[in-house]
């Protein structure tokens, strides 16, 4: 900090001082707020200070103060987060992989601005606790951004969409081709940002990872597909799919163990009506996006939940099976 010889930013650096270097573990004497100014070069005594923590207080920032062994010692109280609450943002921000390893440093460093220096040593362990797999596409902020402002503005947009090859590099898909479509939302989902969108072309509802979409741009065309969402409003539309893999939606009956009442309500939501069968089981009919995705997770679960309706996702089921049995004789 630059050193001053006036008062006028005295208020300013005194809450920087409160702000950074206390907590409840680590409040500061009246001798130490005063070491401290004098570093900057602003001269004060304890008359001056004790006006301007009032001051503080007046204005909202809570300087709580005690006494202990003959000295008065003095901390910052109110902040605008708890440090349990920074904690579950950094960990979310660390373990998001739509967050690229630089993004995510970033990001954690503003966060620990929010409480002391101190406290701020606890996020830093928090941020090597894993090294979860995380995007390399830096541009993913400024894609989530464009994507944002091209449905506030009831605009199309166009884009590139790459993928992995053998050889670990990214090429793009359609020999560069552009896509076009009209984005309706963002989805958070296994940990990745999607973007739910509508194809006029195709005439269908579409996903894609935002990380692996290039050269994102607004088209001067307003957005189609509102129809195909009217009936299914998008947090019901979204729960139905798995792993963001879209398909048929249709009502699928399902036979379950009580004990997995869980698992089912965890999927699909609190809202779904449980039918009891028999002592050890019951019923529930659910709205699924029909894909191999969804059968995979029902043959995972095979010894806790079984489709019984329809007739036609039961036959591609058994169907599935005889494939897996074989690909493995």
């Amino acid at each position: 900090m630059p050193k001053q010889n006036n008062q006028k930013s005295k208020l300013l650096y005194l809450m920087k001082l409160f702000h950074e270097e206390t907590d409840e573990e680590h409040p500061i004497t009246m001798q130490g707020i005063i070491a401290k100014l004098e570093t900057l070069g602003i001269p004060a005594n304890r008359k001056t200070i004790y006006s301007d923590i009032e001051e503080l207080n007046h204005f909202g920032i809570d300087i709580i103060s005690y006494r202990k062994n003959g000295n008065f010692y003095y901390y910052q109280s109110n902040r605008d987060f708890q440090l349990a609450e920074i904690k579950l943002l950094v960990d979310t921000v660390q373990s998001a992989k739509f967050i690229t390893n630089k993004k995510s440093n970033e990001l954690i460093k503003k966060l620990e601005t929010l409480t002391s220096k101190y406290q701020a040593k606890q996020l830093n362990r928090e941020v090597f606790i894993s090294g979860r797999i995380k995007t390399m596409n830096e541009s993913i902020y400024y894609n989530v951004d464009k994507i944002h402002q091209a449905m506030q503005n009831n605009q199309q947009i166009t884009f590139q969409y790459v993928k992995w090859t053998l050889k670990k590099t990214m090429e793009v898909k359609r020999n560069g081709k552009y896509y076009k479509v009209s984005p309706w939302a963002l989805n958070w989902d296994d940990e990745n940002y999607y973007l739910v969108a509508y194809d006029s072309v195709e005439q269908k509802i579409k996903h894609f990872r935002v990380d692996k979409m290039l050269k994102i741009n607004p088209v001067d065309e307003k957005r189609e597909g509102k129809e195909a969402f009217k009936n299914r409003p998008m947090p019901n539309y979204t729960k139905t799919l798995f792993g963001m893999f879209s398909g048929e939606e249709t009502a699928v009956t399902l036979l379950a163990k009580n004990e997995s009442v869980g698992i089912i309500l965890d999927r699909f939501g609190k809202d779904i009506l449980i039918i009891p069968h028999d002592e050890e089981h019951f019923k529930t009919t659910v709205k699924v996006a029909l894909s191999d995705q969804f059968i995979g997770w029902v043959i995972a679960l095979s010894s806790q939940i079984q489709v019984v309706e329809p007739i036609e996702l039961v036959q591609d089921i058994h169907k599935q099976l005889k494939k897996i049995i074989k690909m493995y004789q």
